[in-house]
């Protein structure tokens, strides 16, 4: 087995990268409209969220390991123990090798399932830390059931393509617009919030990206109002 140092840094350098992706354009797609100097910066104020990740996956693998130890040596006890007295078995010997040292071989699998899933809330987080301080108020669920060999959750299919509203976001509270039928977004689940969840929202900044059945007649007066000439 790697050892313990080896893998935090192996964690620590994966998730660097991702960190440096969304804060060199990579989390533009989420946020239209906001401008790059801005996520940039407040991408690099959200590193504090990259140590806190770093330091969950760093457990959840060494939680694994245990498991797997553990997992180990109950089979070898079992193993040993159902062999009688004077027997050699010796063909047998090689299959229950492998049966017993599958868990300890699955670590590096373990390990970059766990890499990659905390990559995805790193993404998530972030993005809704730049949403906050940018003020959206909106986000429009996207799920990847339609990719090949993803193990999507149902309910999570049923939200692609929802919009949500953030509750008491300022287009709320001037009453120019309101809940639609998918409802709130912290009524949910969050994208990334569930293990290996890959989903993930595209923020709404402007009233005028809503359906009109999030918008109040208020709402709509102020969008008309405010058509351009010509």
């Amino acid at each position: 087995m790697v050892p313990e140092h080896q893998v935090e840094e192996r964690i620590r350098k994966a998730l660097g990268q991702i960190f440096q992706r969304l804060k060199k354009g990579g989390i533009a797609k989420h946020h239209a409209g906001v401008s790059r100097f801005t996520l940039e910066n407040i991408t690099e104020r959200a590193r504090p969220e990259l140590e806190r990740r770093i330091r969950a996956s760093a457990d959840l693998i060494r939680l694994h390991r245990d498991q797997a130890i553990e997992t180990t040596l109950r089979r070898f006890a079992g193993w040993a123990s159902s062999i009688p007295d004077g027997s050699r078995r010796g063909v047998e010997k090689r299959e229950a090798k492998t049966a017993i040292a599958k868990p300890l071989r699955q670590q590096s699998f373990e390990e970059r399932r766990v890499a990659i899933d905390q990559g995805h809330k790193l993404a998530a987080n972030i993005n809704a830390v730049v949403a906050e301080s940018n003020h959206a108020i909106a986000a429009e669920w996207h799920s990847h059931w339609r990719q090949k060999g993803y193990d999507y959750r149902e309910d999570h299919k049923e939200r692609d393509g929802k919009i949500y509203i953030l509750r008491g976001n300022w287009a709320q509270q001037a009453g120019l617009m309101k809940a639609g039928p998918a409802g709130y977004l912290d009524e949910i689940t969050q994208p990334g919030e569930e293990p290996f969840c890959r989903c993930f929202v595209r923020y709404i900044y402007n009233i005028r990206n809503l359906p009109d059945d999030m918008l109040t007649q208020k709402g709509k007066s102020y969008i008309s109002e405010r058509k351009p000439v010509g």
